[in-house]
């Protein structure tokens, strides 16, 4: 028997938006619970029609976690206006949207849910959640290429150096690249700093999820044994709610308070050795 749930964990769990974005439509008056203005703390009952500004939210009878290997040239949105998006790709039976993104060039592993919290939890750049790619450049691999990369480069059009990252060379013009941070087209801009341009681009993990096998264009349920891994993995996650624009403003901001920590240590070293 299903029990009462408050508002916002039932629009969470509907997939509509994050608990933290239902508490805002609570307090602005756009949340009915059975044509009623809700309240916060307000519970839900199996049978209530819940309405956001007039548009009736269902409650999911189970969350879905699909693994979905995107093809180059679906564009990693639900906006039909964007042509052939994600959503519509896949035409999956109920609602969902995809975690995280992956450019319209790529291809690879990215997944697919009708849970905010989830979502919330594996975007949020400050949890530093593992994403594998391997990539091919169209030249030679070398080690100071790879070094390189490894330590940190500067974009200098998003004004951030990259966190410190792992690669391993897979062989002459490939290689194999672990990030923690999802700046746009991250990847193409840190080979671009060194000269090399990216030929293809291929996410093969996302935390403990593979792509494995799994065919361009085909989709697959996460595993019971994945997701047991993936929840414990973000259990501790914050699942403060991070807008694209609010999370690279915030990869911005620490960027540059970064470099402005580095230029004043510079600035005080300059000072003691002219004074000695």
């Amino acid at each position: 028997m299903e029990e009462e749930i408050r508002i916002n964990k039932f629009l969470s769990m509907a997939g509509y938006c994050s608990r933290r974005e239902a508490d805002g439509l609570i307090g602005r008056g756009e949340v009915t619970i059975d044509g009623k203005t809700a309240q916060m703390g307000d519970k839900v009952a199996p049978g209530q029609h819940v309405k956001v500004r007039g548009q009736e939210i269902f409650r999911e009878e189970e969350p879905v976690l699909l693994a979905f290997h995107k093809p180059v040239g679906i564009v990693c949105t639900s906006a039909r206006k964007e042509g052939d998006n994600i959503v519509d790709y896949i035409n999956y039976p109920k609602r969902i949207y995809p975690i995280g993104r992956l450019d319209k060039d790529s291809e690879g592993l990215i997944l697919m849910t009708n849970q905010g919290d989830i979502v919330n939890r594996m975007m949020r750049s400050g949890n530093c959640h593992e994403k594998e790619y391997e990539v091919t450049v169209d030249r030679r691999v070398t080690d100071d290429f790879l070094a390189g990369m490894a330590k940190g480069v500067p974009l200098k059009e998003l004004q951030v150096v990259t966190r410190p990252c792992s690669l391993r060379r897979i062989d002459q013009k490939s290689f194999s690249i672990i990030l923690t941070q999802g700046y746009n087209r991250q990847i193409r801009r840190m080979c671009a700093y060194f000269g090399y341009r990216v030929v293809k681009l291929k996410r093969i993990r996302v935390m403990n999820i593979e792509l494995g096998d799994l065919e361009q264009g085909k989709w697959r349920d996460v595993t019971i044994a994945e997701r047991k891994v993936l929840y414990r993995m973000i259990e501790h996650s914050s699942n403060e709610t991070v807008t694209v624009k609010d999370r690279d403003r915030n990869e911005q901001h620490n960027g540059v308070r970064s470099r402005t920590r580095q230029n004043k240590k510079r600035r005080e070293d300059g000072h003691k050795d002219e004074r000695t």
